[in-house]
């Protein structure tokens, strides 16, 4: 019996209706799931992955596939997400039928496209003290009013100090995400880079940089207090001196479409570009 991942935005109805439906579409081919919402009720805690599932399906937005990535990081089991809300830039474009989904998973019609990931380590007094990943981005930034001031380093270089609201270090997945909202370069999923991008920063230059996969971009706290968070969702404390290093991650995750993959296309339809004229409807 071949088995998938449900992952379901626990408070959206629509969400919820639409797992239903698929989970009797995937029976019907021969699909079993697990899922965080035993009986029909969400559940967004204690959900176990048995590394058995082929696929995670995921129902809701970019957050949704976020929090998906945790469950299956180390694991190799890919991640289709279906768009509940506003279109983003993970999840299809198009929600398709329940037992159309089920017949594309079934006979695995499907592509996929490998994402780079990030690592950072957090060192105290010579010792780490924590580490972690993020798909999207690192943020480090203030934790209360007064603006965080960091040295920033890149492949054991001094780049500049700033005093600013943080810095955030991207992927290309997580370039359309708060690093775009900053002011920050679209990257195709594709390009293999790390984006570097202080935020409101007091300094004659603060430009966003693209830089090699290969870097180490090392952070410096200078400043009372900070916070580092990856993906908007874990969170850990800064103290001055602390250093935060950053580098890519060992780890990928896989991001699977049934419909087009073609990254300017989810560009058009995110932002309603502007296409007749040269390209038709």
């Amino acid at each position: 019996m071949r088995k998938a991942l449900l992952v379901v935005h626990p408070t959206r109805p629509e969400a919820i209706d639409f797992a239903k439906d698929l989970i009797l579409a995937l029976g019907k081919v021969g699909i079993t799931c697990a899922t965080n919402y035993p009986g029909g009720l969400p559940e967004s805690e204690g959900m176990s992955v048995e590394r058995s599932e082929e696929i995670a399906i995921v129902l809701g937005g970019d957050g949704t596939i976020l929090r998906a990535a945790e469950l299956v990081l180390g694991t190799n089991i890919p991640i289709l997400g279906i768009n509940l809300g506003n279109v983003g830039f993970l999840a299809e474009i198009n929600r398709p039928s329940a037992d159309l989904l089920a017949q594309s998973i079934a006979a695995k019609d499907y592509r996929g496209e490998s994402r780079l990931l990030l690592c950072h380590e957090v060192h105290r007094g010579g010792e780490v003290i924590a580490k972690g990943w993020a798909l999207n981005e690192f943020t480090i930034e203030r934790s209360h009013s007064q603006m965080v001031q960091v040295f920033v380093q890149i492949d054991d270089r001094p780049l500049s100090r700033w005093g600013c609201d943080g810095v955030i270090c991207a992927t290309p997945t997580g370039s359309t995400a708060y690093a775009f909202s900053a002011g920050g370069p679209v990257l195709w999923p594709e390009v293999e880079a790390i984006v570097v991008l202080p935020l409101a920063a007091h300094a004659l230059f603060s430009r966003p940089m693209v830089i090699s996969p290969a870097s180490t971009v090392v952070i410096d706290i200078e400043s009372p207090e900070a916070m580092v968070t990856a993906d908007g969702m874990r969170k850990f404390p800064l103290l001055a001196g602390d250093r935060v290093i950053i580098t890519k991650s060992n780890e990928r995750v896989e991001i699977l479409h049934v419909e087009s993959a073609v990254f300017t296309d989810r560009l058009v339809a995110k932002f309603k570009l502007p296409i007749e004229g040269w390209r038709g409807e």
